[in-house]
């Protein structure tokens, strides 16, 4: 047989399989075709990956990037190429209102794979900027869950769940309102519902105890308050009877939702993110949260391994999606690959607290193969 690309004597790192070794990875016809040595002389373009770490295609499972659409949105193509992702998971950007043109826009014509979570807010997160910032879900006239629901299922091919945002920033005082109308259209479409989380009103408890197993937690590791993390150093009673539940527990870093202390004491608690994402979007681009990468990096520096930061990275966020085709290198699965670097040295790194972390490590984007080829952003 002979290969389209072969990336050649990197280490290869896959936890959907439990690989870690060094060996070359083989595309055809925009898909992932073997994994072995020796695959290079039956290539057609081979790609020396020698000291370099080979994913699957990372996969963000929060981010913003209805670029020109909204004030928050990322130019995705530009950040797939800097930052080695290679899917983009879209949490809520566009609503019901204006979702058909997002898909019809920027979803389908992307070079980048986009999955689009749809907010149930009628005009999606449309007033999010460094001089203008109205939470979506504050107006209690934009939340119809007959319209969530008919468009939900209209574009039910393209969207990989549901996004509610709640809390005082995002809903003002309509409290638990917006999660409790998110969870009729999530159940009724027969969805996943990734739940925003920021400062109370509602209570980390009154969300957790509304999501069922598949749905995320996304900004888990927030700091006080509605923090997952007791005064005394413990993870709170409610968020591991969540997890033996099944909800799952995503980062989202952003502007202000992800704090040094609290990834230290969870982890100390034996609780690692069940998926770690960016939340990138236009007021975090430029730090603190910069991108997955920075994002996965700071976990590291924190002591969790490198398997299990990569497996958040991509073979829990597929599951999450319900996608077996991405997150991995079995056969068959789509052609996506992320080269990285793994640097030593001395690096500063920032929360959305502004307390500063000095690491030892960093990972870094060298390459970024897309449908069984090095992707080029234009």
């Amino acid at each position: 047989m002979t290969f389209d690309l072969v990336l050649a004597g990197g280490r290869v790192v896959d936890p959907s399989q439990s690989i870690d070794r060094v060996a070359d990875v083989a595309f055809a016809d925009g898909k992932v075709a073997a994994i072995g040595e020796g695959l290079s002389a039956s290539a057609r373009t081979v790609h020396d990956c020698a000291g370099r770490l080979v994913t699957p295609g990372l996969i963000d499972l929060h981010t913003h990037v209805y670029w020109g659409g909204t004030s928050l949105g990322v130019d995705a193509p530009a950040l797939a190429r800097s930052g080695a992702v290679t899917t983009f998971v879209d949490t809520g950007s566009a609503g019901p209102g204006n979702f058909p043109g997002f898909r019809r826009h920027v979803v389908e014509p992307s070079p980048v794979r986009i999955i689009p979570l749809m907010s149930v807010s009628f005009a999606g997160i449309y007033a999010f900027s460094k001089r203008v910032n109205v939470g979506e879900s504050g107006d209690q006239r934009l939340l119809s869950a007959p319209a969530a629901l008919e468009v939900a299922l209209a574009h039910r091919d393209v969207l990989g769940g549901l996004k509610v945002r709640v809390g005082r920033n995002a809903g003002g005082t309509s409290g638990i309102v917006p999660l409790d109308i998110a969870r009729q259209v999530a159940d009724a479409a027969g969805m996943m519902l990734m739940v925003h989380i920021d400062e109370p009103p509602p209570t980390l408890a009154e969300v957790l105890e509304r999501l069922r197993p598949g749905d995320i937690l996304t900004h888990a590791f927030r700091p006080f308050p509605n923090t997952p993390v007791t005064a005394d150093g413990r993870v709170r009673p409610e968020v591991l009877e969540a997890r033996a539940r099944g909800v799952i527990f995503d980062i989202g870093h952003g502007m202000g939702s992800f704090a040094f202390s609290v990834g230290r004491a969870m982890l100390d608690n034996g609780f690692p993110p069940d998926c770690i994402s960016s939340d990138v979007h236009a007021l975090c681009i430029e730090g603190p949260a910069f991108d997955l990468l920075t994002t996965m990096s700071k976990f590291l520096c924190l002591g969790m391994p490198l398997d299990e930061v990569i497996r958040a990275a991509t073979d829990n966020p597929a599951r999450a999606l319900s996608r077996s085709d991405l997150g991995t290198f079995r056969t068959g699965a789509a052609g996506d690959a992320s080269v990285l670097s793994l640097d030593e040295g001395r690096f500063d790194y920032v929360d959305s607290t502004g307390a500063r972390l000095m690491g030892e490590q960093r990972l870094s984007a060298a390459a970024t193969i897309i449908d069984g080829a090095v992707f080029h952003a234009h």
